[in-house]
Formats: structure tokens, C-alpha cells, sequence
């Protein structure tokens, strides 16, 4: 189920707003329309990106108030970064067996 959340939060940061709206929550917990003052979107469009976000298990949420505010959902971006992680290895590991490899036909 992990790596089926992990895929869904890539999708889910391929859309430049979902990602402006990653990009703010990295900085501080915000309401809608906190997040709406500071993107090119609407407030109503921001909640369907929320709502994204929050299905990818990227974002969580908490009443105050009237309010629903939102934060980065730790778990969900330790995902992210561990996938990366694994990707970021596997590329290291194949350049270094192509080092080697040419290495190993000039000797």
C-alpha cells in the first residue's frame, strides 16, 4: 500500500498548482484561503487540489475553528523521499557499473 500511496504523491505533484500549494505548506500551515491570497487559483480550486493532495496522503488537515487548516503530512513526503532515495542509489549504482565497465575494456 505504501509504494501505491508513494506513486499516487508523484502524480499528485506533477500539476504545477498542487505543487505551488506543497511549495507553501513547506513553509507553514495554512487555511484555503490563506493559500488562495497567495496562488493565481481560487479558493474553491485550491480545496480540489487539497483534496488531491490529501487522497496521495501528501497533506492532512485539522479543524480551527471555521477553518480547515493544512499542513504536509510527514509520513506521506518520508514516502516521497525514500522512493527518491531508492531512485537516486539505483542511478548511482548503474553509472558506477558503466565506470567500471569502461574501465575495466581500456586496461
Amino acid at each position: 500500500m505504501a509504494t501505491y500511496e508513494a506513486a499516487g504523491g508523484w502524480e499528485a505533484l506533477g500539476d504545477p498548482s498542487r505543487l505551488a500549494i506543497v511549495r507553501c505548506l513547506a513553509e507553514r500551515p495554512r487555511a484555503v484561503g490563506e493559500l488562495a491570497d497567495e496562488l493565481p487559483i481560487s479558493r474553491p480550486a485550491v480545496s480540489q487540489h487539497l483534496k488531491v493532495l490529501k487522497g496521495a496522503g501528501l497533506v492532512t488537515d485539522r479543524a480551527v475553528g471555521t477553518r480547515r487548516v493544512y499542513r504536509l503530512n510527514p509520513a506521506g513526503m518520508a514516502a516521497l523521499r525514500d522512493q527518491l532515495e531508492t531512485f537516486w542509489n539505483r542511478a548511482l549504482a548503474g553509472y558506477q557499473d558503466v565506470v567500471e565497465d569502461e574501465t575495466e575494456e581500456t586496461s
